[in-house]
């Protein structure tokens, strides 16, 4: 028996990866992470699949399910949305069932960010303007961020931002990021993206400042950096015709 985590991607099904549909297919059980893996995604499981949502379960409760699959030789698919690297309490999952023996897998998934990028059509690292991206987020109720990884400290390198599960205090966001990035920093916000509502704001950072946010806008990601402006594109080197690299050479190396 083995736990299955995978992750589930931004919301799209088309979006899920191939091994993710199988694994999700062939697993008698499933946990899934509530309104964040969308119906066509748990249309994949077995016709007689155990379906729980996890959502509504405390973590006590969701290793109670699995021990009990075990029990059963019951292979589980835990789904979290997006990519399991980032933010989806897998490692208190996995702390927990390792100390009972039983085997794991995980699947990765294409993260929010990387839907949200690709919805704004934007390349997040351009040459000359941004190599670095953060992820990160602000303190919330369930977790709370290192006072060393505040923003103010990413802000100072002024790498692109991808702020996530922090909208609702966006204006706190922007005060904060004014006196390093400036008024006229490009910024966007891409909520549910890849889901049929995703919706798009584009704009500066001062813009922000007083952008209202509605009680259900959330699931959104904040993005602040020079490579969301629409200035011209300068060219690395990576295609240049004078470029000698191994696999199109143009002269021979002293």
């Amino acid at each position: 028996m083995t736990v299955h985590f995978i992750g589930a991607g931004p919301g799209n099904p088309e979006l899920l990866t191939l091994r993710a549909q199988n694994l999700i297919s062939s697993s008698p059980v499933c946990l899934y992470a509530g309104s964040l893996i969308p119906s066509e995604v748990i249309k994949f499981c077995p016709q007689n699949a155990k379906i729980v949502n996890a959502a509504k379960l405390n973590l006590d409760q969701i290793i109670h399910e699995i021990v009990q699959a075990n029990n059963e030789g019951n292979d589980v698919s835990r789904l979290h949305s997006g990519d399991l690297s980032i933010w989806s309490a897998m490692g208190e999952q996995i702390q927990r069932i390792k100390n009972k023996g039983i085997e794991i897998s995980v699947t990765p998934g294409i993260p929010a960010f990387s839907a949200a990028a690709a919805s704004l059509e934007k390349e997040l690292t351009l040459p000359y303007l941004s190599q670095s991206v953060v992820l990160t987020r602000i303190s919330g109720r369930a977790s709370t961020v290192p006072e060393s990884e505040n923003l103010e400290n990413f802000a100072k390198t002024k790498a692109v931002l991808a702020i996530h599960l922090s909208v609702n205090r966006l204006y706190e966001i922007v005060e904060n990021l004014l006196p390093y990035y400036g008024r006229t920093c490009p910024a966007a916000i891409v909520w549910r993206a890849s889901w049929p509502d995703e919706k798009i704001v584009l704009g500066d950072l001062n813009k922000f400042k007083d952008f209202k946010i509605g009680k259900d806008d959330r699931g959104a990601i904040i993005f602040v950096g020079k490579t969301l402006g629409e200035e011209k594109v300068l060219e690395s080197s990576l295609y240049s015709k004078d470029y000698d690299r191994r696999f199109r050479p143009i002269g021979i190396n002293p």
